[in-house]
């Protein structure tokens, strides 16, 4: 199975979310369960890059998918340097709150792929809105090691997950 040349947003009447399987069921369980509804309630946005043929039943399997959210962190959090440069009220910052890829395609360099479109968007959405830094809250030690080789850097600990940040100015000169 080969992916297609292009994300596109979630679309339950299109994608088949149901054979998705990266192997961690907290991210298996969202892109089956909690992702359309998030896009419907307007907090969150789900793009995803699906197989290039689809399945007999006519949808298309997901080979990968990020998520994206608007979100804030107090100053506080900031490492000391860096706070001391900002305003005393919580900082804009973007999330990206979900990244993975199904199985079949683990060590094929479609997470990096992944990563790098997501930090794309965010470069454009930037453009229009303004925001500090994206945020990351590392599901596991391997989730923590792949931001790492990316210039992401521990922030602190939320909800029993490490958070990590790249600054925006950082991710602006990459593109």
């Amino acid at each position: 199975m080969t992916w297609a040349k292009e994300f596109v947003e979630l679309d339950k009447a299109i994608h088949d979310r149901e054979s998705f399987d990266c192997g961690k069921t907290e991210l298996n369980d969202f892109i089956k369960t909690e992702a359309a509804k998030h896009m419907k309630a307007g907090i969150s946005r789900t793009m995803l890059l699906p197989a290039s043929t689809p399945l007999p039943n006519g949808k298309y399997p997901i080979c990968a998918f990020y998520t994206i959210a608007p979100s804030s962190i107090n100053r506080e959090d900031l490492p000391q340097e860096l706070a001391k440069k900002l305003p005393h009220y919580p900082v804009p910052v973007f999330l990206l709150a979900q990244l993975a890829v199904h199985h079949e395609y683990h060590k094929q360099g479609l997470g990096e792929i992944t990563l790098v479109k997501s930090l794309k968007y965010f470069v454009e959405i930037n453009f229009h809105l303004r925001a500090y830094a994206i945020i990351v809250d590392c599901i596991d030690k391997e989730a923590e090691q792949f931001y790492l080789k990316y210039d992401f850097q521990e922030l602190c600990k939320h909800n029993d997950k490490q958070r990590m940040y790249i600054p925006m100015k950082t991710v602006q000169k990459l593109f």
